[in-house]
C-alpha cells in the first residue's frame, strides 16, 4: 500500500470510530469495535501488507480518535440553544455513506492485489522469486555404430593422446581406431535454470553429462562397471537486453553465431562476451549483427594468450511464404600457432592445443629427449565463412528447408608453414571447405506425428577450420573429410522422437580411412 492510502486507512478508521461512538448505545459496544479495528490492522502486519512502523501510525491515529469520543461522551448535552459558543466542544465529522465504500473498497482491492501477488492461502504457494526461474531439460538415449573400411590405414597418430603422453611410446593407443567396428549405447542429459534478474537481465546455467575434458561432446558411454556419471557445468552466462535491438552476453555462452556444423560442433559453447544488433530495417527485414570476443587458453606466464575474436553481419527476412537468412562471418584465432622449443626447453609447450580431433597439419615442437613428443598446429586459421538458410512455408504445415555453408581459412600459407616447420605440404585440397542440405517436414518435432526427413553433403578439408571444434559425429569428429549425411526423425509422443542418421564419409588427402556411422536416438524434451 501507498503512504497516502495508509494515511487514508487510518483517517477512516479513526472516523468510523468517532462516529460510531456518536450513534454507539453504550461504552461497551465503542470498545469491542476498537478491538476488532485493532485485530484487522494486526492481520495486515502479519500478511505483510503494512510494516509494523506503519502499523504503529494507524494505532496512534485510532487512539487519537478514541480520545476525542471520550471528551465527547464527557461533555454535557447541549440543550439550550441559547448557550454560549465560547464554552468548549467537540465536533464530530460526518463521514458520507459513499466516502466510506469507496475507502472500503480501496482498501479491499489492494489486499487482494497483494494476496494474489503472493498466493495467499494456496496450497503449494512458492515465494515471488521463483516465479522468475524456469527449468528446461531433455534426455537422448543413443545407439551408435562405428563401421570402418577394410582397407584403412591402421597407422593413423592419436595426436591428443601423444601429447597427453609427452612420448609415443608411453601412450597406450597411439593411433586412431581405425579397423576395429564398434557397437555403443550412449546417453546425454542435459538440465537448465533460467532466471530472470530483472526487466532486461537474466542469467542461465546448465549442467550436462559429457567429460569436462572434452568441448564436442556431451555423450556418456555406457559400459563403465557400474560406475556413475559425472554432471559438469557448460553453460553460465549472464544475458543483457537492454532494448529490443541489442543483446549482451558474458560467461560461458551459447553459440552466439548463425552458422552450421561445418565450423562449430552442436555442442560447443564459448567462453568471453559476445554482442548482438538486430535492428529493424522494415517490418519483414532484419539486420543482424555479432561481434565476440573468446579466451581460448589464459598463459599464467606469457602475453600471448589464446584468443578467438569473430564478427558477423547479414539480413533475416521473413516473408508469408519463407523466411531467409544470409550471414558472413570472420573468425580470427590469436596465438593457436605452434612454435617449436629451443633445445631441452619447454617453454612453449603451451602453444600445442590442449585439445584437438584429427585432420589439421601438426608438427612436433619438442626438442627434449626425456619428453620427445608434442604437437601443435603448424597453420594459422583466419576463417571467411558464408552461410545461407530458407525456410519454405508455401507446404505447411510441411517445410522445406534449405542450407548452404561455404568457408575459407584466409590464414593457410603453405611456404610460411614450410618456414616455421619444415613441413613441404600440398596446397591443394588445403584451406576450403562446404556443405549443402536440405531437409523436408515439420521445422521442429514436437507433436505426435510430427516428422522430418533430411540428407546433405559435406566437403571439409584438412585447414580449413580449427579440427577441435568441428562437428564431432561426422567422420568421428576433426577435418579432412568428406561424404553424405541422411536421415529423419519421427514424433512419437509429445516432445517425445525418435531420430535416425547416417554419415558416411571418407578422407580427403593421405591414406584411406573410411567411416561410417550410424545413430539411432530416443529424445525426450521438458
Amino acid at each position: 500500500m501507498t503512504n497516502k492510502k495508509l494515511r487514508t486507512l487510518g483517517l477512516g478508521l479513526s472516523l468510523m470510530l468517532a462516529n460510531s461512538a456518536t450513534f454507539a448505545d453504550d461504552k461497551e459496544d465503542l470498545e469491542k469495535l476498537r478491538t476488532t479495528t485493532q485485530s484487522l490492522i494486526q492481520i495486515l502486519v502479519e500478511q505483510g501488507a503494512i510494516t509494523p512502523e506503519k502499523a504503529q501510525a494507524l494505532m496512534d491515529e485510532i487512539g487519537s480518535g478514541a480520545r476525542d469520543t471520550q471528551t465527547l461522551q464527557q461533555e454535557p448535552a447541549l440543550t439550550q440553544p441559547e448557550q454560549e459558543p465560547d464554552k468548549k466542544s467537540v465536533r464530530v465529522p460526518y463521514v458520507p455513506e459513499i466516502i466510506k465504500q469507496e475507502m472500503t473498497e480501496e482498501i479491499r482491492q489492494d489486499v487482494l492485489a497483494q494476496a494474489k501477488r503472493e498466493s495467499w492461502g494456496k496450497p503449494g504457494s512458492v515465494p515471488e522469486w521463483a516465479h522468475k526461474i524456469r527449468w528446461e531439460g531433455d534426455f537422448r538415449f543413443r545407439y551408435q555404430s562405428d563401421q570402418f573400411q577394410d582397407d584403412n590405414t591402421p597407422f593413423t597418430p592419436n595426436f591428443l593422446e601423444i601429447n597427453r603422453a609427452g612420448d609415443v611410446t608411453q601412450t597406450a593407443n597411439p593411433f586412431i581406431n581405425a579397423t576395429e567396428d564398434r557397437q555403443r549405447l550412449r546417453l546425454r542429459a542435459r538440465l537448465s535454470m533460467l532466471a530472470e534478474v530483472t526487466q532486461g537481465i537474466s542469467a542461465a546455467f546448465r549442467l550436462t553429462t559429457g567429460g569436462s575434458n572434452d568441448p564436442v561432446s556431451t555423450n556418456q558411454t555406457l559400459g563403465n562397471s557400474g560406475n556413475r556419471f559425472n554432471f559438469s557445468l557448460d553453460q553460465a552466462y549472464l544475458k543483457f537486453d537492454p532494448y529490443s535491438w541489442l543483446t549482451v552476453v558474458a560467461g560461458k555462452t551459447p553459440n552466439p553465431w548463425f552458422a552450421t556444423d561445418l565450423v562449430w560442433d552442436e555442442d560447443l559453447n564459448f567462453d568471453g562476451v559476445a554482442v548482438q544488433l538486430k535492428p529493424r530495417l522494415a517490418n519483414d527485414l532484419i539486420w543482424f549483427s555479432t561481434l565476440g570476443a573468446f579466451p581460448l587458453q589464459e598463459i599464467e606466464l606469457s602475453k600471448d594468450d589464446k584468443w578467438l575474436y569473430g564478427a558477423q553481419t547479414g539480413v533475416d527476412w521473413h516473408r508469408s511464404e519463407f523466411r531467409a537468412r544470409f550471414g558472413v562471418a570472420y573468425y580470427d584465432y590469436q596465438n593457436i600457432t605452434g612454435r617449436r622449443n629451443t633445445l631441452n626447453s619447454h617453454l612453449l609447450d603451451f602453444t600445442a592445443p590442449q585439445f584437438m580431433q584429427k585432420g589439421n597439419t601438426v608438427f612436433n615442437i619438442s626438442q627434449d629427449a626425456a619428453k620427445p613428443d608434442l604437437y601443435a598446429l603448424a597453420a594459422e586459421y583466419k576463417e571467411l565463412a558464408v552461410t545461407a538458410h530458407m525456410d519454405v512455408y508455401v507446404f505447411a504445415p510441411v517445410y522445406v528447408m534449405l542450407t548452404a555453408d561455404y568457408v575459407k581459412n584466409l590464414g593457410f600459407d603453405k611456404d610460411e608453414i614450410q618456414r616455421r616447420t619444415g613441413l613441404n605440404i600440398e596446397e591443394k585440397n588445403q584451406d576450403q571447405a562446404w556443405l549443402g542440405r536440405i531437409a523436408v517436414g515439420m521445422p521442429k518435432i514436437k507433436h505426435r506425428h510430427d516428422w522430418q526427413v533430411f540428407a546433405g553433403y559435406k566437403h571439409l578439408e584438412s585447414n580449413a577450420v580449427v579440427d577441435a571444434f568441428a562437428d564431432s559425429d561426422f567422420h568421428l569428429g576433426g577435418t579432412n573429410a568428406k561424404g553424405w549425411i541422411g536421415g529423419g526423425s519421427y514424433g512419437v509422443a509429445t516432445d517425445t522422437w525418435l531420430t535416425l542418421r547416417w554419415l558416411s564419409a571418407d578422407e580427403i588427402t593421405g591414406p584411406p580411412l573410411a567411416i561410417d556411422v550410424l545413430q539411432l536416438d530416443l529424445n525426450v524434451r521438458f
